[in-house]
């Protein structure tokens, strides 16, 4: 057991990476590791899928709500649902972290199980990566992938009478920080095995869990087009219209579901805000929370006749654009709540 005083500042950089090195997953498809000048990763497919993330202390998370294991299991799970969301297999993960000086060893070797702990049932190993100093904690995390042979599902593929999907959970992760904020919760309600009619909600803003598996599922049962939802379903089928050229009709009794599930976190809140209309708030969080990352697919209806991959639900329909072109409506009207997350607005 490690000695929760030690500080970071009490090590130098080789002795902080030898206690990090054997915490990180190791994988078949990685020659060459961490501890060189650069890993060595097989890519069979002959492509590789990039995509990289960043998390900044204070603002997507604090220190106060998430421990180590925390932050590190969130990095690693929203990159690697940016990789599933194009229908590949994450393999490997190159992580920077920038820590204070005065940051407890213990939260920083957390950091690295929460890593694993989410990359190892993906299959991918973390090879490498960059430790500085600084004033506060930030994250960078570049994850890769392979195809495996499939053409990589883009946004730009929904055509008109396709099968609108999800895949995960909707408005959870937007009602954990929502009950964390007002201090209707604490992160004490995320730890697994905490009970309550809050911990599922706090879990699920401090340790998601994207359907990684649905990602290859839907490219091999000919998805049309595919996204991580990060920042709200309205704006992330918003991009997906955008860049397909098409109009989504959300399906508002297809989601009641959703909200219902909802309502607990939306009661506990209401406790500490007075104002708050239970269903309204609830159904606010499935439609604009965002940072469960789901998956949001289109099928061609053919396909969904036939069956929608395991863990997928239709949730609504592509229709060709009117009016003011390529835009998101529930039953066909134009939505009342927000968009979303907007990383310069919100």
């Amino acid at each position: 057991m490690t000695d929760p005083t030690v500080r970071v500042r009490d090590l130098d950089e080789s002795e902080l990476l030898a206690r990090i090195f054997p915490l990180l997953p190791t994988g078949d498809a990685v020659d060459v590791g961490p501890g060189d000048d650069a890993a060595v990763v097989r890519a069979p497919d002959g492509r590789v899928v990039v995509s990289t993330d960043v998390l900044v202390e204070g603002r997507h998370f604090r220190r106060s709500w998430s421990t180590g294991f925390d932050v590190g299991r969130r990095a690693a799970a929203q990159n690697l649902a940016d990789i599933a969301a194009m229908g590949a297999r994450p393999t490997s993960l190159v992580v920077s972290l920038v820590v204070p000086g005065d940051l407890p060893v213990d939260w920083v070797t957390g950091f690295a199980r929460g890593l694993a702990d989410a990359a190892t049932p993906a299959g991918a190993t973390v090879v490498g990566g960059d430790l500085s100093g600084g004033d506060e904690i930030v994250v960078a995390v570049t994850v890769h992938g392979d195809l495996d042979g499939r053409a990589p599902v883009l946004r730009s593929g929904a055509q008109p009478g396709d099968v609108l999907a999800h895949a995960g959970v909707l408005g959870r992760s937007a009602a954990g920080l929502a009950l964390l904020s007002s201090g209707a919760a604490s992160s004490r309600h995320g730890v697994p095995g905490a009970r309550g009619p809050v911990a599922p909600f706090v879990a699920a803003y401090l340790r998601p869990e994207p359907p990684l598996p649905g990602g290859p599922a839907a490219a091999a049962a000919a998805a049309s087009a595919m996204l991580d939802v990060s920042d709200g379903l309205l704006r992330d089928a918003g991009r997906l219209a955008r860049a397909s050229g098409v109009t989504i009709d959300l399906s508002g009794g297809r989601l009641s579901g959703d909200v219902s599930a909802l309502l607990p976190a939306a009661v506990e809140l209401a406790v500490v805000s007075e104002d708050v209309d239970g269903w309204q708030q609830a159904r606010r969080w499935v439609l604009s929370g965002g940072e469960d990352h789901g998956l949001l697919a289109t099928f061609p209806a053919e396909v969904a006749d036939h069956g929608l991959p395991a863990g997928f639900r239709e949730i609504g329909e592509v229709r060709a654009p009117v009016g003011d072109g390529p835009q998101v409506l529930i039953d066909g009207e134009e939505p009342d709540v927000p968009q979303g997350w907007d990383h310069f607005r919100s």
